[in-house]
């Protein structure tokens, strides 16, 4: 039988950023805007519901006088991601 996938994961904008913070462990919010060719607005909303759900870690702090907010993956969100490709390789395996 197979399993569900994360809903959490399942948004093409949250999957994108949780797999680009994975292969780098942390990244500013510019870095994750332009990688994933997002308004700042929805990354702003995606990135709190990853933060919401334990999978990434946000520090805000200043950097020349300018805001500077950096996204860290967390242990949950590793274990998370490795989960969700698991579960989409099972999807992609034949049936016996």
């Amino acid at each position: 039988m197979l399993k569900d996938l994360d809903p959490i994961l399942h948004s093409q904008l949250r999957l994108a950023i949780v797999s680009l913070l994975v292969g780098v462990k942390e990244a500013e919010f510019t870095y994750l805007k332009e990688q994933t060719n997002s308004t700042a607005g929805n990354l702003s909303v995606q990135i709190q519901k990853l933060k919401e759900a334990g999978y990434i870690e946000i520090e805000k702090k200043f950097k020349d006088n300018y805001p500077q907010t950096i996204c860290k993956i967390t242990k949950v969100g590793i274990k998370a991601f490795e989960d969700y490709v698991e579960v989409i390789q099972n999807y992609l395996k034949p049936k016996k």
